[in-house]
């Protein structure tokens, strides 16, 4: 391990983290659900059927809030009680902004005790009826035997609830694609939305790549965007079915939006501005089975850390290396989780339960990290990241993003461009509020430190049109006849209402990882701030405290 990452990590890089930690976490085959610290109880009468081992008899409490809810059965309810189901799966919806997974057979502590055939397929009937009823659609995730009390064979089955939110064109999912060079970034995104695997030479990445450089070099250099769609019933919509990115958006309930960022570490800051400008909900960390943890893999898994993004990892090109090679890499990946600067919980993918394990438990745990082993040539293992892509719901609730749209609109500007016939046109993230066409806002700060005012005149999402943009979604805004030379990367287009102020010093607490040089008064530094990336001067250095700086006066420059 470098030093950098020894600086990161705490300089200990023992391999233990403490018993919550100790071991991979690895997902139940047909036994349910490998919950990282849920309560554990004894069987009741438990038998152990044709020498089948025993399922754990619980699952985590049910919670009041979140997208999870517990149902013993449905069987013929009353009208009474079919509207007040109704109603709860409004609200579990609601809080998973679109998906609710409902395990039935369970009891509201946790207790599985599961359903015979005829139960349970009466208990699936009233639940599909109930999604039909809020314009829903209904997908049997996996069915799990279990013994209670009973010599008839008993299942619980746990089942996804989708709905597209009414205010939403579908359901979207930004994830940031991290790793090494020549780790297979591109590659991997190129087969994952084109639908068709990689010759071995990259084939697959061409349509990925922005400019010439890049297809020469086969390197990425520049930040690019690539979707995944999946539809009401979770099956994959992508190039292969659609001509264009709008038929796509259409066919979709449900889109992840890749955010593909260069591995060369001459780009490494083209890589920190698309993880802090772009706001990704979660990050995919690809490492290559041959090499391992290698070049700027640690920086882009610091990187990660600091800026408390949750990430998940895929070994690639499993088809170029025994099988020892890969479980080495493995290996490696779970110890450096372990160390006490990233305490992780890794979890690794073996098939289809384990996927839908990994996606519930990331949701739930920040600390639980799924491993992934694929090939983008062979297509092994690539359909059980498909099952997690898929299933994976927003990591943010419904209560934080009410409180952000009912925030004054503030559009983080990242790209600029000039569209023939429609004028200039800004990228970005909207990260608080709400815009619609028609609003007149003001964006900034320009050279001397003011304020222009201008008008939206439309809006797109994914090439598609959109009438209303909510916090937290990405977009492209038309303003047609302002002039872009007014324009640049870093600013914010914001409400007149914000009355927005500028600063050129402010002061920081940070803590220095590694520096080659002293860091001293008058140094240098960019900064990077959000979708701001602006070079400062240290002007001084109040006090230092284990090795932390408290706090530091910057001037911008």
């Amino acid at each position: 391990m470098d030093s950098r990452v020894s600086e990161l990590f705490g300089g200990c890089c023992r391999p233990g983290g403490g018993p919550a930690v100790g071991g991979t976490l690895k997902a139940r085959g047909a036994g349910g659900s490998s919950s990282c610290g849920g309560p554990k109880g004894k069987k009741k009468n438990g038998r152990n059927r044709g020498g089948k081992a025993n399922n754990p008899p619980y699952l985590p409490p049910e919670a009041e809030d979140g997208n999870i809810e517990y149902k013993l059965k449905l069987v013929n309810p009353s009208q009474y009680r079919f509207e007040h189901l109704v109603t709860q799966m409004k609200w579990r919806l609601q809080e998973g902004r679109g998906e609710a997974v409902y395990q039935i057979g369970v009891e509201d502590n946790g207790l599985l005790v599961g359903l015979a055939e005829e139960e349970m397929r009466a208990s699936l009937k009233t639940l599909h009826r109930m999604a039909e009823k809020v314009g829903a659609d209904i997908t049997v995730l996996r069915e799990r035997e279990v013994d209670y009390d009973s010599d008839m064979p008993r299942k619980i089955t746990e089942v996804l609830v989708r709905k597209v939110p009414d205010n939403q064109q579908f359901l979207d999912l930004r994830v940031a694609v991290l790793g090494n060079v020549d780790s297979g970034k591109s590659t991997l995104l190129g087969v994952l939305t084109q639908g068709e695997l990689d010759n071995g030479r990259g084939r697959a990445r061409l349509n990925l790549f922005r400019h010439l450089h890049e297809i020469q070099s086969g390197r990425t250099s520049s930040i690019s965007f690539e979707i995944l769609g999946f539809n009401s019933k979770g099956e994959v919509v992508n190039y292969s079915d659609s001509r264009t990115a709008e038929e796509i958006c259409e066919s979709s309930s449900k889109m992840i939006t890749f955010i593909d960022l260069a591995g060369h570490h001459k780009y490494l800051h083209t890589t920190i501005f698309g993880l802090t400008s772009y706001c990704p909900d979660c990050a995919l960390l690809l490492v290559s089975a041959n090499t391992g943890i290698a070049g700027t893999t640690r920086e882009h898994l610091g990187l990660a850390l600091a800026l408390k993004v949750p990430f998940f990892i895929v070994v690639s090109k499993v088809d170029l290396c025994a099988k020892t090679t890969v479980e080495r890499t493995v290996r490696q990946l779970e110890r450096v989780l372990k160390q006490p600067g990233c305490h992780k919980v890794p979890m690794l993918v073996t098939s289809e339960d384990d996927a839908v394990t990994a996606a519930q438990q990331f949701a739930q745990s920040p600390n639980v990290t799924p491993i992934f082993t694929l090939s983008s040539v062979s297509g092994e293992s690539l359909d059980l990241l498909k099952v997690f892509l898929n299933i994976l719901p927003p990591l943010t609730n419904s209560k934080e993003q009410e409180e952000l749209m009912q925030q004054l609109t503030e559009f983080q500007v990242d790209e600029i461009y000039t569209v023939p016939e429609v004028g200039t046109v800004v990228g970005g993230t909207l990260s608080s509020g709400i815009c619609r066409e028609g609003d007149q806002l003001v964006v900034g700060p320009t050279d001397d430190g003011s304020f222009l005012e201008l008008r939206v005149c439309s809006i797109q999402r994914n090439r598609s049109a959109c009438r209303v943009l909510r916090a937290g979604q990405a977009a492209t805004l038309a303003l047609g006849d302002f002039d872009r030379a007014l324009l640049r990367k870093g600013m914010v287009m914001v409400s007149p209402e914000m009355n927005p102020t500028i600063c050129s010093v402010f002061e920081a607490e940070i803590v220095l990882l590694f520096h080659a040089t002293t860091f001293r008064r008058g140094f240098q530094v960019t900064v990077h701030v959000g979708n701001v990336r602006q070079t400062a001067v240290v002007e001084k250095i109040h006090a230092k405290l284990f090795g932390r700086m408290i706090p530091e006066k910057w001037l911008l420059s």
